[in-house]
């Protein structure tokens, strides 16, 4: 028997994830998105599927603050359901979002790059003598002065200078 696609679209409550310290709202508001899902999709809850753009968001402002409330697409299909943000687009569009790219990118590929043409056959080579040599080497920093050495006076003047 096979199983028809089922897609709805919930605005999913997180505030009991708000019970729970600080420091596990976002583990426990995932556990309260797949609690929700599961509950009315009617599947397991082993069976719930989060995509990273949900995961992603629901992380968003740290582990302390998970959104009180979000919006998602859940799909349910032989028995696994998958949830999603309700603009992003499902594995199976993807996949067919990018064969579509590789068959344009096949088509319009160019078959061969071809020989040289009469035109740049036509122009003659420059001597590598006429070209100017550009210097690998750094560009010459200018010197500072050479700072003097500190004069350190002797005891024997400092004894002079105070009589």
């Amino acid at each position: 028997m096979a199983e028809e696609k089922l897609e709805r679209i919930y605005m999913v409550p997180l505030a009991a994830a708000f019970e729970y310290k600080r420091t596990n709202r976002v583990p426990r508001a995932v556990k309260v998105l797949r609690q929700f899902i599961s509950r009315h999709m009617k599947t397991e809850i082993d069976s719930v599927l989060l995509s990273n753009a949900l995961n992603s968001k629901l992380w968003e402002r740290s582990i302390q603050k998970p959104p009180r409330r979000v919006k998602v697409r859940a799909i349910r299909k032989e028995g696994v359901t998958h949830v999603y943000l309700p603009d992003e687009a499902t594995e199976d569009e993807k996949k067919v979002k990018k064969e579509a790219e590789e068959k344009a990118k096949t088509a319009t590929a160019p078959a061969a790059k071809p020989a040289a043409t009469a035109a740049t056959a036509a122009k003659p080579a420059t001597p590598a003598a006429a070209k100017p040599v550009a210097s690998t080497a750094p560009a010459a920093r200018p010197q500072a002065p050479a700072a003097k050495p500190a004069v350190v006076p002797s005891l024997a003047t400092e004894a002079k200078k105070q009589k």
